[in-house]
C-alpha cells in the first residue's frame, strides 16, 4: 500500500496531474522517456534545445538539454563546495557518434562484450541529451574506479537531490543489459530521481509501475520517436 501511494504522489507532482502528465513525461521530449535496446530513437532525432553546461569539461563540444545543463551545473557546484571536482566527459551523442562508438568497441573487444558495455546506434540515452558521463579532476576516466572514488561516492549519495540517477548498477543489469556504470547520470527530475533513489529500482522498473498504476500498464510500450 505505501509504495501504491508513494507511486500516486509522485504522478500528481507531474506538470499536469495524472495519466495526461504520465504521458507528458513518457512521450519523447519528456525526462522520462526511455531508452534502450528496446525502446530506440531513430537516426533522426536530435534535441532542440541543447546547451553547453557550465561547468569543468573535458572538451568544448559537451552538450545536455537546458533543464539538465541546468541541473547538472548546480550539481557540480555542490560537490565543489563539499571539497570535490567533478568533470563532464559526455553529453548528447549523435546517431552517427554512437554507431561509431559502438563498432569501434566491437573491433576492440569482440560482439559480446560489445553488447554490454556499449549501447547500440538509437539505444543510448545520450542521444536523448539527458545523460552525462561523470569522472573526478585527477582521473576522467570512465571505468569502476569512479564509482569506489570520494567524488563517486559523494555522486552517489546526492545526485537524486538534483534530479539525476545513476542509470546503471551491477545489481540491474539483467533488466537494463548493461554493466554496472557509475560514471553514468540520467536526468529524470528531483521527483522521480528521489523516488527511485529511495525505492532502489532501474528506470524500465519505475516507469513500468507507474504505468501500471495508472493505465493498467499500457503506457510500458513507449513508442519509438
Amino acid at each position: 500500500m505505501k509504495q501504491v501511494l508513494s507511486l500516486l504522489l509522485v504522478c500528481l507532482s507531474l506538470g499536469q496531474h495524472g495519466l495526461t502528465g504520465l504521458v507528458d513525461q513518457t512521450s519523447l521530449g519528456g525526462n522520462l522517456y526511455l531508452v534502450n535496446r528496446t525502446f530506440r530513437l531513430t537516426e533522426h532525432y536530435v534535441p532542440a534545445d541543447l546547451e553547453k553546461p557550465n561547468v569543468k569539461a573535458t572538451n568544448g563540444e559537451i552538450l545536455m538539454r537546458r533543464e539538465a545543463a541546468r541541473a547538472l551545473e548546480a550539481l557540480f557546484m555542490s560537490a565543489s563546495k563539499d571539497g570535490h571536482t567533478l568533470v563532464a566527459v559526455s553529453g548528447f551523442r549523435s546517431y552517427g557518434t554512437q554507431r561509431a562508438i559502438y563498432q569501434r568497441k566491437i573491433t576492440n573487444s569482440g560482439k559480446r562484450m560489445a553488447a554490454l558495455l556499449v549501447a547500440p546506434a538509437g539505444a543510448s540515452e545520450h542521444q536523448l541529451g539527458l545523460a552525462m558521463d561523470v569522472g573526478r579532476h585527477s582521473s576522467a576516466g570512465l571505468n569502476a574506479s569512479f564509482g569506489k572514488s570520494r567524488e563517486g561516492q559523494w555522486v552517489a549519495e546526492h545526485a537524486h537531490q538534483f534530479g539525476f540517477i545513476i542509470r546503471y548498477k551491477a545489481e540491474w543489469t539483467e533488466i537494463t543489459g548493461y554493466a554496472d556504470e557509475p560514471w553514468h547520470l540520467r536526468y529524470v527530475g528531483v521527483d522521480h530521481a528521489t523516488e527511485i533513489v529511495r525505492r532502489n529500482i532501474p528506470l524500465e522498473r519505475y516507469i513500468e509501475e507507474l504505468a501500471t498504476r495508472n493505465h493498467g500498464g499500457l503506457l510500458t510500450n513507449v513508442p519509438e520517436s
